[in-house]
């Protein structure tokens, strides 16, 4: 191509001032540019307002308030809350600081999906000079479009969260934020009593923390969630319609700010990415380890609850019709990572619980945690007395 072709192979951008300024700032940061990924996230986490620092006050009741938990999910489950023999530590924290911790906690699975999704081939239709511009295109903007995707899935999750545990994905570290601003806003609408939203906060997410760290559990999970992305198949074609939908004739780059980030907040469309056949083979799986998962932290905080909280009848309901409908953006991480939390699939998960109890008592639960071949398959999920015949073969019969 002539040097004066606006898209060569330096400047895929040029006749794009706006693109072509983007393209520079992420050029050379890799597939993803955490520290810009940072910075979107604390813009959208805050709404560009400085946040005020956590209350000393609220940070000793929280403590204290984790110390009963812990102490009650540790005499239901029989678990340690921490990794690696390290107990875990509740922390309050900041939106901003709960997004950072999230971008850092997730960075994994989001470089995995940055590698599988730049390793996409421009369409076999296309001629070679449009497949050169269409690759350095996406090349160019990939760092970009990961880092705005990764910045604002944190951003969206911090203004809503309560803790750690907002998407059921194992973390490697002992600290479990709790969002206390959202909990006391929370409790607060809903004119529930601010010490019962708190505690319940911290059973949950001592619960969660206690079974995602079962080595068993987290190795399962990593497994499924890096086959479910490697699964992504990028097709150029789409993402070249959909960066041609872009209107960028205005010449204002504030519009066309907002017109990208719009582009790439739609999951079925990051850089063309589409679920695959390979990704419909993994949900089953997937589907199975979370709802055994959810299904138990409640049975964890109703056994623990019901003595503890005097609205837990009213906060039942709340936190049950606030999980099933779920915003927008919540729904993009959860479409993105494989991990959709539906009232069908909570219901799964509680009939399955519940089916174990009925059949064997609360101590058979304990099988799923302390056998690494325990964990029950799809079809086991609606039939627990089929797990309960399997789990009790001799080892030998299981192979």
């Amino acid at each position: 191509m002539g040097d004066d072709d606006p898209f060569d192979k330096d400047d895929p951008f040029g006749g794009l001032p706006f693109l072509g300024d983007l393209g520079k700032l992420f050029k050379g940061q890799g597939p993803i540019a955490w520290d810009v990924a940072r910075q979107f996230a604390q813009q959208i986490a805050t709404e560009g307002v400085s946040e005020p620092n956590i209350d000393p006050v609220q940070r000793v009741q929280l403590v204290e308030l984790a110390r009963v938990a812990e102490l009650q999910v540790a005499n239901v489950t029989s678990l340690e809350s921490g990794v690696s023999g390290q107990p875990a530590v509740v922390v309050p924290a900041t939106r901003t600081q709960w997004a950072w911790a999230a971008l850092e906690a997730y960075r994994p699975l989001m470089d995995r999906l940055a590698a599988r999704l730049g390793s996409g081939t421009p369409p076999v239709e296309l001629e070679a000079a449009e497949a050169q511009i269409l690759d350095g295109l996406i090349r160019a903007l990939n760092p970009m479009m990961m880092a705005m995707s990764a910045g604002s899935m944190a951003g969206h999750l911090a203004t809503r969260a309560f803790g750690n545990y907002a998407l059921p994905i194992p973390r490697t570290d002992n600290q479990i934020l709790i969002l206390v601003g959202n909990v006391e806003e929370f409790a607060s609408e809903w004119s529930l009593p601010i010490d019962d939203v708190q505690l319940w906060v911290c059973i949950h997410e001592i619960a969660m923390h206690s079974i995602l760290s079962v080595p068993h559990v987290k190795g399962a999970f990593d497994r499924l969630l890096n086959k479910y992305i490697d699964g992504f198949q990028t097709d150029s074609r789409a993402f070249e319609e959909r960066f041609a939908e872009l209107d960028i004739g205005t010449g204002d780059p504030a519009e066309l700010q907002r017109n990208l980030q719009n582009a790439l907040g739609d999951p079925e469309m990051l850089l063309g990415a589409l679920r695959s056949d390979a990704q419909s083979a993994v949900i089953p799986e997937l589907e199975a380890l979370l709802a055994t998962t959810v299904g138990y932290v409640d049975y964890v905080i109703e056994k623990v609850g019901t003595g503890l909280l005097g609205s837990y009848g009213s906060l039942s309901e709340v936190f049950r019709r606030r999980r099933v409908t779920t915003s927008g953006s919540d729904r993009f991480v959860e479409k993105l990572f494989g991990v959709e939390i539906t009232a069908e699939l909570v219901h799964r998960g509680e009939a399955f619980i519940s089916g174990v109890v009925e059949r064997a008592g609360d101590a058979a639960l304990m099988r799923l945690w302390t056998d690494d071949k325990a964990l029950p398959t799809p079809n086991e999920i609606g039939a627990p007395g089929l797990w309960l015949a399997r789990i009790d073969l001799p080892e030998s019969n299981q192979d």
